[in-house]
């Protein structure tokens, strides 16, 4: 039985972008640590937003619709909130939430967080968005907290990436499978400049590209896999379990700097590890706090990168003894469920109140002794302890998914007259 809910939390998942994945990692973590979790689905939203882009109007006109469809969002937001009243909402980076939902959810005292999933340097809507929220977790260390604390940020903490141990695994591949995603090198993700400037260096090698951005790549086309389209994540970790070398190069947008300087570790360094894939990394400065030379091999420059390819593949025990380290230190401490954790150990920290559940204090003590009785399975059913709170159980059942229970109907129903008749 998981340990007993504790918390109530809102994810609130971007449209669209690279934090949506992670905010359902998020989701699911928090979910298995035993919290009650509901998903805010924005990307439900995402076709909408975009079709206004096809009215053909003017560029003034369009900010103002894009503004107001998104203030729109905003409020359904505020709508799950008082419906599912969480004790946190947590908002992946890009999420709709605007500033007036957030200072709605400050005055009523419902706790928010943002984890910051993106360069502070590049993505700098964080000036605008941070002060609002209670919580600001982050990829990046200095000078990122000093500005955050320059602009009224109290509550920064420094979270780096992580990995799903159910989903970033190690795979038993077909034939066919090595086949088709193996190769002695291979990259994954986007064409950004310098990218591809970099792998038109390695064109002696055996080398494979998964991803799409590389629209009006000449010279690497032959390398580019199913047509330059995207990859899903689940065809990601078979290029990773099936490539010899897996090219971790982190993005740039200055072609003259084939390996950029940088200081946060992304996420795929992490899901590379999980899978217990060998990975040549791109030096970043808060690369060994997370993993040593002994997990991950790292270059500097494009010099020490075609050196470390040579080497790497002549010596295939050296890489599956690193891989395996990287494996084990990546379980221990890389996971999404340790990352929620620290999230929220930091949040109550700063906050004595949190997850009290004031507002949620009925116990089901007060429901009829006939419906008691038949409570106890399941609430074995659903992982909750015996003085679960009512509100805690009537999430549960509605996270579930198939045909309703006579108890689950029974659960509902009572829900439903106690809104009605003012006995909740």
């Amino acid at each position: 039985m998981p340990p007993r809910p504790l918390v109530r939390i809102l994810v609130v998942l971007p449209m669209y972008g690279g934090s949506l994945p992670v905010g359902r990692y998020c989701a699911k973590a928090l979910a298995e640590l035993g919290h009650l979790v509901d998903v805010f689905e924005a990307p439900d939203f995402y076709g909408a937003f975009s079709a206004l882009k096809k009215l053909r109007v003017t560029a003034d006109r369009l900010d103002y619709l894009e503004h107001a469809f998104l203030q729109t969002v905003s409020q359904a937001i505020l709508a799950k909130v008082e419906t599912f009243e969480p004790d946190l909402v947590l908002a992946m980076a890009q999420a709709p939430l605007s500033r007036q939902a957030l200072k709605r959810l400050r005055r009523d005292g419902v706790a928010t967080a943002m984890w910051f999933v993106e360069d502070h340097q590049i993505f700098t809507y964080w000036q605008a968005f941070a002060p609002h929220y209670d919580f600001f977790a982050v990829i990046q260390k200095e000078p990122f907290l000093s500005r955050l604390a320059a602009a009224g940020v109290e509550n920064a903490v420094y979270l780096p990436m992580a990995a799903d141990p159910d989903i970033h695994r190690p795979l038993d591949l077909s034939l066919a499978q090595r086949r088709l995603y193996g190769s002695d090198l291979s990259f994954v993700g986007a064409g950004y400049p310098n990218r591809r400037l970099a792998f038109r260096e390695l064109a002696d090698f055996d080398l494979k590209i998964w991803g799409g951005d590389w629209d009006g790549e000449v010279a690497l086309a032959p390398r580019l896999q199913l047509g330059g389209r995207r990859v899903d994540t689940e065809e990601s970790v078979r290029v990773f379990n099936a490539a010899k070398i897996n090219l971790n190069l982190h993005s740039g947008l200055d072609p003259a700097r084939l390996v950029p300087q940088g200081d946060f570790v992304n996420p795929r360094t992490f899901e590379l590890a999980m899978c217990g894939a060998f990975q040549l990394v791109s030096d970043r400065t808060l690369l060994p706090e997370v993993f040593t030379t002994d997990e991950v091999a790292v270059f500097e420059d494009m010099e020490g990168l075609k050196q470390a390819v040579r080497h790497y593949l002549a010596h295939p025990g050296e890489r599956a003894a690193m891989a395996g380290r990287a494996r084990e230190r990546a379980m221990r401490e890389h996971t999404y469920a340790a990352r929620m954790r620290t999230l929220l150990a930091f949040i109550s920290s700063r906050r004595a109140d949190f997850g009290s559940g004031a507002r949620r204090e009925a116990g089901l003590a007060d429901l009829p002794p006939e419906v008691r009785a038949e409570l106890g399975g399941l609430l074995a059913e659903l992982g909750l302890p015996g003085d679960a709170a009512f509100a805690d159980v009537v999430t549960a059942v509605r996270a579930r998914q198939g045909r309703l229970s006579d108890m689950e109907t029974t659960v509902l129903f009572l829900d439903e007259w106690r809104k009605q008749y003012g006995g909740r």
